[in-house]
């Protein structure tokens, strides 16, 4: 019987999953990404939980056939390999990733995608509608996105086309990005910046708030769970609205899909406070024809089973290779 893995490698977390040839998940593993002490350790983190899966499936990983990773960029195409990500710390420099799975799993069939290309492939493989122009956008530790355009997946040069968090949307650039440059969407919206952000808002407004902005454990969290009841983090949730709504009408603008599928832990773990803001404001932003925003179909598991379509079609996610 033939054996498929699909890996997802994000900045908080890595897991894994094994299907049988039919695409019945049949083991899995997960773990949180190392921060420390260089990418090496990532590396080892990725062969861990694949190893482990398919021990939870009751095979050894020889016996699978295909692997798919849906990663964190920026990617070497060419070394498989992500190269100094944005999210994670400057020691954690090069995480190499096809190699040693193919090794791992004694096979070449390894393919390496971002992890928002991957999720895209997941949405339209498992779509009942298979939609040719479609975005799968996430907004979690990072922004991204993976765009199908007339049926193709854009994965641009090195595989690094997608990446929307880093469009410039606040000209100031009063605040600065994972990735060391300003005004980014990320350095905004992105579950790892929001509390800077609300910092940001709190000092330049000084006003009374419940948030526990002088907390070192200040969080996303905070200010999603504040909203509504509290007047300054009711206005920071606004402002992230503001913000997102101008990164997706740009979305909009570029590639004209059909639909956008969101997820991440940001909007998977606030949907009405994230997506109802974004649709609000489409018809004011927009001047072509405003595409159906929803929540993901696929939940946290976007990305690896994006993964997994992709090992199971020779890397491409076009059901007809099945």
């Amino acid at each position: 019987m033939a054996y498929y893995v699909g890996v997802d490698l994000g900045a908080t977390n890595v897991r894994a999953i094994v299907a049988d040839g039919d695409g019945t998940v049949v083991g899995r593993d997960d773990d949180s990404t190392p921060r420390a002490p260089t990418g090496i350790a990532v590396t080892e983190a990725v062969l861990r939980v694949a190893r482990e899966a398919c021990d939870d499936a009751g095979i050894d990983p020889e016996r699978v056939n295909a692997a798919g990773i849906g990663a964190i960029g920026p990617l070497d195409l060419a070394e498989g390999a992500v190269e100094n990500p944005a999210n994670l710390p400057d020691t954690i420099d090069r995480i190499p990733l096809t190699g040693p799975l193919s090794v791992l799993f004694d096979t070449d069939r390894v393919f390496l995608h971002n992890d928002t290309n991957a999720g895209v492939i997941g949405e339209r493989f498992y779509s009942e509608r298979n939609p040719d122009d479609m975005v799968y956008l996430t907004i979690s530790s990072g922004i991204g996105a993976g765009v199908c355009v007339d049926g193709n997946v854009l994965s641009g040069w090195d595989g690094n086309a997608g990446e929307v968090g880093h469009m410039t949307i606040d000209p100031q650039g009063y605040l600065t990005c994972g990735c060391g440059h300003d005004g980014h969407w990320e350095a905004y919206c992105s579950g790892n910046n929001i509390p800077k952000y609300a910092k940001f808002l709190y000092e330049d407004d000084n006003v009374e708030t419940a948030l526990p902005v002088d907390d070192p454990d200040f969080s996303a969290v905070d200010v999603f769970e504040h909203a509504g009841a509290d007047e300054f983090a009711t206005y920071v949730v606004e402002q992230l609205g503001h913000w997102n709504a101008m990164g997706v009408a740009n979305i909009v603008h570029a590639y004209a899909p059909l639909i956008i599928y969101v997820g991440g832990a940001v909007a998977l773990n606030n949907p009405a406070q994230t997506l109802d803001p974004i649709r609000e404001r489409m018809d004011e932003m927009v001047m072509s024809n405003v595409p159906q925003i929803q929540l993901t179909t696929l939940g946290d598991d976007v990305v690896v089973m994006g993964a997994l379509a992709s090992a199971m079609t020779g890397g491409t996610g076009d059901r007809s290779r099945l």
